[in-house]
């Protein structure tokens, strides 16, 4: 079962470096959004030290939002979805190594991304590992969360405004959490409290998610 889901993981990477634009879509996107915010409340570095953290947490949410409604659509609309769910890999772990490669193709990006944007951005030098550490967390559930989004809205009309409306009330919680270990470590204040629950949401995703989603994917192959 671990080398099928292995083989899937790696497919749907090749298929999205192949391809590119949902993740480069995401990247720039995430990119373009934190480049605008000074423009938008000024250069003052005071000013952008303060909200940095805001700023990269809720661009790096969005950015991942956008390429989540083509996490199933793909297969689904060329059949594939289907041959995978007559396949012996359970559908729990099939859902699983999608979003698996959805987050090495995406949110691995967003990380590696994250400390250049916050040099740009003035936060402060101390929180730097707070942020790499709470993004770590937070985006792979961002992918879980969404994973079981995207299966909800399978083949639905106007399915990314419906994703976007289901999944962001989830997503408020990693934002508060993400938010407030980066501006904790700013001001010398423990992190590892909200390093934690971002840990415990990412825990509980993982069991949860993978077999929420298999179901909705059930009924849309119904």
């Amino acid at each position: 079962m671990l080398s099928a889901a292995t083989t899937l993981v790696r497919r749907d990477i090749r298929l999205a470096l192949r391809q590119g634009m949902d993740s480069l879509m995401a990247v720039v996107f995430f990119i373009l959004a934190c480049v605008l915010f000074p423009l938008g409340v000024g250069p003052e570095p005071q000013t952008l030290a303060r909200i940095a953290s805001g700023i990269i947490c809720v661009a790096a949410l969005l950015a991942a939002l956008l390429s989540l409604e083509r996490l199933f659509q793909a297969d689904y609309e060329d059949g594939s979805l289907e041959q995978m769910a007559l396949s012996a890999l359970p559908l729990p772990a099939i859902v699983l190594a999608k979003v698996a490669a959805h987050w090495l193709t995406t949110g691995l990006p967003l990380i590696i991304a994250a400390p250049v944007l916050a040099v740009m951005l003035q936060l402060d030098g101390h929180a730097f590992a707070a942020l790499v550490a709470a993004l770590a967390l937070a985006t792979p559930s961002l992918s879980l969360i969404g994973a079981v989004g995207a299966a909800l809205v399978l083949g639905a009309r106007r399915g990314g405004v419906l994703l976007a409306l289901l999944i962001l009330p989830l997503y408020i919680p990693l934002l508060i959490f993400a938010v407030a270990a980066i501006d904790a470590a700013a001001f010398g204040l423990p992190v590892q409290p909200h390093l934690l629950l971002l840990g415990g949401i990412a825990a509980a995703a993982l069991v949860l998610a993978p077999w929420t989603a298999a179901a909705a994917l059930r009924q849309a192959l119904a």
